[in-house]
């Protein structure tokens, strides 16, 4: 595909996917706006994403998908963090309006201390892949136990988005991935929601904050 196209189609994309992203953050802010005055609406918030979520843990990455340079961060006293912005992102204003007093860390960075609270797992350029939380699981149950860390887990809430850079870094780089070569537009579409699903089955619970599919 022509690099023209892949930029106007990343374009189109990331403006729907903004858009769609506002209205969901106002409704769940509006909803949440009560505890913002510092009762939090649940003792812990977890966070799986991509670049539009992550807080820094590419950082720590062999990767080229970080931003640990200006003009990145521009908004932060210190400068860049590792959020794909300016400044703050969704994700940090999500944690704000449910009470907590700091963004949630990155799990670069995450104590274990901060595992019981909250942890940002997101990723810049992560996918739908299989997500793994094993190792928070372990931790949660060697701090508190087994039963305790099932029962502190299904009272969190859980903010999970991918699928932009299944498209733009995987279906549109036919160069790399022959993806599109397999499947058509639509096939591939409903792939990724299948494959979504699965995922999401993991993690079913009544009120979980899901970022709008980014297809």
């Amino acid at each position: 595909m022509l690099p023209l196209v892949s930029v106007l189609l990343e374009m189109v994309s990331r403006r729907v996917w903004v858009a769609a992203a506002a209205a969901t953050a106002l409704m769940v802010m509006a909803r949440l706006s009560s505890f913002a005055d510092g009762e939090k609406a649940v003792p812990c918030y977890y966070i799986f994403g991509d670049s539009l979520a992550d807080s820094g843990n590419n950082n720590m990455l062999q990767t080229v998908a970080k931003v640990d340079y200006s003009p990145y961060g521009v908004d932060f006293p210190r400068g860049p963090t590792g959020r794909f912005t300016n400044g703050r992102n969704i994700v940090d204003f999500f944690a704000e309006y449910l009470g907590f007093e700091c963004p949630i860390p990155p799990f670069a960075t995450a104590t274990d201390v901060d595992t019981l609270t909250g942890v940002n797992y997101a990723s810049g350029s992560a996918g739908i892949l299989q997500q793994t939380g094993a190792q928070l699981v372990n931790l949660l149950a060697k701090i508190t136990g087994a039963a305790a860390a099932s029962r502190h887990l299904g009272q969190c809430l859980y903010t999970l988005g991918a699928g932009n850079n299944d498209f733009l870094n995987n279906y549109f780089r036919p160069e790399f991935y022959p993806t599109s070569r397999t499947y058509t537009v639509k096939r591939f579409t409903a792939l990724l929601a299948n494959r979504y699903a699965q995922q999401l089955q993991v993690w079913a619970r009544p009120s979980p904050i899901l970022l709008p599919p980014q297809f």
